[in-house]
């Protein structure tokens, strides 16, 4: 009995110095530097950290660029220019005005081969001209109201709003219809881009565009100053007999999942446009373009 005992006390304590070392079950010390495992896990992070500085940097880089004559122009005059890059071999009356432009807002100007513009530009439409510029400086809800100098400003209100070509588009359209100014998410929507710039014709320039945290406290604040907010669905009011006199804040839904429901709670009315085609949607600029239109229509001389 004696032995039985003794053997049974020698394998457990086997057992026991077994899990001390630390090993896996085929020999392998997890906390040596040299297993294979630790190596691969230090590899990725290490990967990971270089692959997120690199998408960091070069987003950076990206939009501090702008392409294309209107956008290159308006953003010279907004005194955005920091470089003009000109295609080598460009020549024309747009290129001596960007030229003088650039003199007179003492922007260097520097020709550059077009694979280089391509590059600058991500392989966009840049008509041989790329400017480097300052980052686009938002307003806090607070400031644009501050600077709205209208008794009864009407503003845009885009609810996570993902395409920069929708975007550029609407930017456009506000500035014709003379929409006071745009509001937009800080996550989880597009911002202003090269894409958006060019798109926008340079209205990015003359449109504030206030960017915040939470959408929905900022419809509060918008209320508890006075303005009527209007949302966008499939049904309610028909947008022709749409009152959008006064202080009036317009919500334009994301182009896939439309408004949020928590931004659907905090409206006032509903508004809807009618259509009798097979396909029951529009896409966001354009159903923004019909509705921005119809306050215009009814605010002129207000």
């Amino acid at each position: 009995m004696a032995n039985k005992r003794d053997d049974k006390l020698q394998r457990n304590q086997s057992r026991a110095s077994y899990g001390t070392k630390d090993k896996n079950r085929r020999g392998k010390n997890f906390d040596d530097k040299g297993n294979f495992r630790h190596k691969k896990s230090a590899n990725f992070k290490a990967d990971k950290k270089i692959n997120d500085a690199n998408n960091s940097q070069e987003t950076e880089v990206n939009e501090n660029f702008v392409f294309g004559h209107h956008a290159v122009v308006e953003a010279l005059k907004a005194g955005r220019g920091n470089k003009l890059f000109l295609a080598e071999d460009a020549r024309g009356d747009k290129i001596e005005g960007l030229k003088t432009l650039a003199t007179e807002q003492a922007v260097p100007v520097k020709w550059v081969p077009k694979n280089k513009l391509d590059t600058m530009s991500d392989s966009g439409v840049h008509q041989g001209m790329v400017l480097a510029i300052t980052p686009y400086e938002y307003l806090s809800l607070a400031e644009l109201l501050e600077t709205t100098t209208k008794e009864n400003p009407f503003y845009l209100i885009l609810d996570n709003l993902e395409d920069p070509h929708n975007f550029g588009s609407i930017l456009r359209t506000a500035d014709a219809a003379g929409v006071d100014g745009v509001i937009i998410p800080k996550h989880r929507a597009v911002g202003i881009t090269p894409i958006v710039v060019k798109t926008s014709t340079g209205a990015v320039e003359h449109m504030p565009i206030a960017r915040v945290t939470n959408l929905s406290q900022a419809v509060q604040q918008l209320k508890d100053a006075g303005f009527w907010i209007f949302g966008t669905a499939m049904e309610g009011t028909d947008y022709r007999k749409w009152n959008a006199k006064g202080k009036i804040g317009l919500i334009i839904g994301n182009e896939g999942k439309g408004m949020s429901a928590g931004l659907m709670k905090s409206v006032d009315e509903l508004l809807t446009i009618p259509m009798v085609g097979h396909v029951q949607s529009l896409n966001a600029s354009v159903a923004s373009g019909l509705l921005m239109y119809q306050a215009f229509s009814q605010r002129a001389g207000e």
